[in-house]
């Protein structure tokens, strides 16, 4: 059970600060690559939280929200990345 809360407490807190290391780096291929890196922890997160529940650590009615802010969570990567992307390409 310490294994598996230490995971979770690690890949979530891994996931703000790759999007903070990445905007503080130079350039903006730096900062997608860290928001990727982000979108791994993220879905490490979400494994860890499937395994809590399959071992019975959590129950479903608490995975379910998680779950659903991990998606959203997602989403938002996804769109930061495309607009970074987009900023990439206009300006070569």
């Amino acid at each position: 059970m310490f294994g598996l809360t230490s995971q979770i407490r690690r890949s979530s807190s891994s996931i703000p600060a790759n999007i903070a290391e990445g905007f503080g780096r130079e350039g903006k291929r730096a900062f997608i690559q860290y928001l990727r890196i982000s979108q791994g922890s993220l879905k490490e997160l979400e494994t860890h939280l499937l395994l809590a529940q399959r071992v019975g650590l959590l129950e479903l009615p608490q995975v379910e929200p998680l779950q659903e802010l991990c998606e959203s969570l997602g989403k938002m990567l996804r769109v930061l990345i495309r607009s970074v992307q987009a900023k990439i390409t206009s300006t070569s």
